[in-house]
C-alpha cells in the first residue's frame, strides 16, 4: 500500500482563505446594509423608510438584505442596538467613566452636542426613534428603553461619585437630575428640529450648562 502523503500546512492555510473572504464580505455587506438603513431611517423616519433605497445606497440585492435581516422590523432593531446604542455610549456614557470632576464632565458633554444645520434639521435619531415607534412597537420600544436607562444610569452614577468626594451638592437626587438632563437635552433637541434654527440648540446648551453648575458643591463652583 502506497502511504498517504500528509496535506502540507501552507495548503490548508489557503484552504481557509476562501471562507475567511467570504466571511468577511458578508460582514462588510450587513454594515453596509445597517449604515444604508440608520441614514434612510434618519432622513425619513422608520415607517417611512423605503427598503429599495436602502438596497441601492447599500449597493446589495434583497436576497443580501433578507439573508441577513428577516425583516424590515429586525433590519431596524439592528439599527438601534448596533449603531444608536454605541453612538450614545459614545457620547455619554464613556465619557463619564473614571473621571475626576464629574460636573466638567457632564458640562463637556453636553457642549459636544452638535450644532451644525444638518444636525439641527434632522434632529435626534434616538429621540426621533422614540416619538415615531414606541407607542406602536414593543420591540422598538425596549430597545430604545435599554438605552435612555444606560444613558441615565452613567449620568446618574457620576453625579454620585461627586456626591462622595464633595464635588457635588449633597441635596441633589442623582437619578432625578440624570432624567432631567436628558429631558433637556432631547427637549431642546426637538424643539430645534421643530424650528430648523441652530439658535435654539445653542440657547439649550447654555441654559443646560448653567444649571450643571449650579450643581457644583459650595466651595467647587469656581471650577467652570
Amino acid at each position: 500500500m502506497l502511504a498517504a502523503r500528509k496535506r502540507p500546512k501552507q495548503s490548508l492555510k489557503q484552504s481557509s482563505k476562501p471562507g475567511a473572504t467570504r466571511l468577511r464580505d458578508s460582514e462588510r455587506t450587513r454594515e453596509r446594509l445597517l449604515q444604508a438603513a440608520s441614514r434612510e431611517i434618519y432622513r425619513s423616519g422608520f415607517q417611512s423608510a423605503s427598503l429599495d433605497t436602502i438596497l441601492a445606497v447599500a449597493g446589495v440585492t434583497k436576497g443580501a438584505l433578507y439573508y441577513h435581516f428577516d425583516s424590515k422590523e429586525a433590519l431596524g432593531y439592528a439599527v438601534v442596538e448596533e449603531v444608536i446604542a454605541p453612538d450614545v455610549r459614545g457620547k455619554w456614557v464613556r465619557p463619564l467613566q473614571g473621571v475626576k470632576d464629574p460636573i466638567a464632565a457632564l458640562i463637556g458633554a453636553v457642549q459636544r452636542i452638535p450644532v451644525r444645520p444638518a444636525d439641527v434639521r434632522g434632529g435626534c435619531q434616538l429621540n426621533n426613534l422614540a416619538q415615531e415607534m414606541s407607542p406602536l412597537d414593543a420591540g422598538f420600544r425596549k430597545r430604545l428603553e435599554i438605552i435612555f436607562d444606560a444613558w441615565r444610569e452613567a449620568v446618574a452614577s457620576v453625579l454620585r461619585e461627586g456626591q462622595a468626594h464633595g464635588s457635588v451638592r449633597r441635596d441633589v437626587e442623582p437619578t432625578d437630575a440624570a432624567g432631567l438632563l436628558i429631558a433637556m437635552v432631547e427637549g431642546y433637541a426637538s424643539l430645534a428640529k421643530n424650528a430648523q434654527d441652530p439658535k435654539v440648540i445653542k440657547a439649550g446648551i447654555r441654559n443646560i450648562v448653567g444649571w450643571l453648575r449650579s450643581l457644583r458643591a459650595p466651595g467647587n463652583r469656581k471650577r467652570g
